[in-house]
């Protein structure tokens, strides 16, 4: 397409469904001039005119292509979802272990939790996969071919390939090997982030030295950060107050009136932080070169003290944050009055009973997630 059609596409790779893509603004160019849709690039401006060239980049800076992206991410989400949710459940499952040629029967975590157990060859939690028998079946291709799932060396027998994988601890999977992304739930619910950057979110600088002396530690005051601004408060008190003082946004009120649960508050401050850092207004989603350009549009014009409609930020993509460490989200509550929250400082909390794996599995935020996501109209 750049070549015959000087068209260029931005962020393909996060495209979710390339196919209807091309076939949505396939029609829309026959509809239209394809410059009512995309920025034109001229290369070589300053040669002779018959030597320049006028390219044309397609991006989600056009709410047009924008929402076609997050319909297919959507329609993608829901269809892995319902996936996930069938293996979870699935009891026909049958296959081999990778490493001792023993055969399972039943639910698919028996086999991986087998390995994990048995092997010391983990791949993750069974909720956290999906497509799970391709999964195997890339694996055990490698194995066959004789090639190391970590360090993707090819040995010239089994047996020394057994040996290598044990001595070297390489009974894993190469984090950088980008095949395994689709396997990995998490790559569908949030984009830009793989598998390996969310399995790398622990506190490994704290294993680092265990015999470290913390007696002279500080304890510093935790601070949460304004959705719109730099500013820093150490009480959510405080911090609602200059929102609803400094930019006209009042979030108890918001949260009061549209009846907003703990999940919800999530996404809201998600989506969001999300939108400010794009620089983009969430009611009228148009873009600006700066945070302080975009504020000051949506102070003026009012756009920064209602929200838009609960289908647009109210998706399971944005129980994700936006900002690691995110000090705010850990002070939401679904609770409003202060004596209920006093008096509930003194009740214990009792652990969980997992001594019915069934009913834990009903309870999955996963079926919350599927439930939510049916509710929606479908785009396509």
């Amino acid at each position: 397409m750049i070549i015959e059609h000087k068209l260029v596409i931005a962020d393909v790779k996060l495209i979710a469904d390339f196919s209807r893509y091309i076939l949505y603004w396939k029609k829309r160019f026959a509809e239209q001039p394809i410059t009512d849709f995309c920025s034109v690039i001229r290369t070589n401006s300053e040669a002779p005119l018959e030597e320049q060239d006028n390219y044309f980049l397609l991006c989600d800076v056009l709410p047009e292509d924008r929402l076609l992206r997050e319909q297919l991410q959507q329609k993608r989400l829901r269809e892995i979802l319902e996936q996930q949710q069938q293996e979870r459940y699935d009891t026909s499952f049958h296959s081999m272990c990778m490493f001792c040629d023993q055969e399972f029967a039943g639910n698919r975590s028996v086999l991986l939790n087998h390995m994990a157990r048995e092997h010391a060859f983990n791949i993750g939690l069974p909720d956290n996969i999906v497509n799970c028998y391709e999964f195997l079946a890339v694996l055990q291709e490698k194995l066959d071919n004789l090639q190391c799932l970590y360090c993707e060396k090819v040995f010239r027998d089994k047996n020394t390939l057994k040996d290598h994988m044990r001595k070297k601890q390489h009974r894993r999977i190469n984090a950088k090997n980008k095949e395994y992304d689709k396997f990995y739930i998490i790559n569908y619910l949030e984009f830009g982030k793989s598998w390996e950057e969310v399995q790398s979110e622990d506190d490994r600088e704290l294993l680092d030295n265990p015999e470290e002396d913390w007696s002279d530690w500080e304890e510093h005051p935790v601070c949460a950060v304004c959705l719109f601004c730099e500013q820093q408060a150490d009480t959510t008190e405080k911090l609602y107050l200059h929102m609803q003082k400094s930019h006209g946004f009042d979030f108890p009120k918001i949260k009061s009136e549209h009846g907003l649960n703990f999940y919800q508050q999530v996404k809201l401050v998600n989506f969001i932080r999300r939108e400010i850092h794009h620089c983009r207004c969430y009611n009228c989603q148009e873009k600006f070169q700066s945070k302080g350009e975009l504020i000051g549009h949506m102070e003026e014009t009012k756009h920064i003290t209602f929200l838009p409609a609960r289908s647009t930020w109210d998706q399971p993509q944005y129980y994700f944050p936006t900002y690691e460490n995110d000090t705010l989200l850990c002070t939401l509550s679904d609770s409003e009055d202060p004596i209920t929250e006093a008096q509930s400082e003194d009740v214990p909390v009792v652990s969980e009973d997992i001594s019915s794996l069934k009913a834990l599995k009903q309870s999955s935020v996963l079926n919350q997630l599927l439930y939510e996501e049916n509710k929606n109209q479908e785009k396509f």
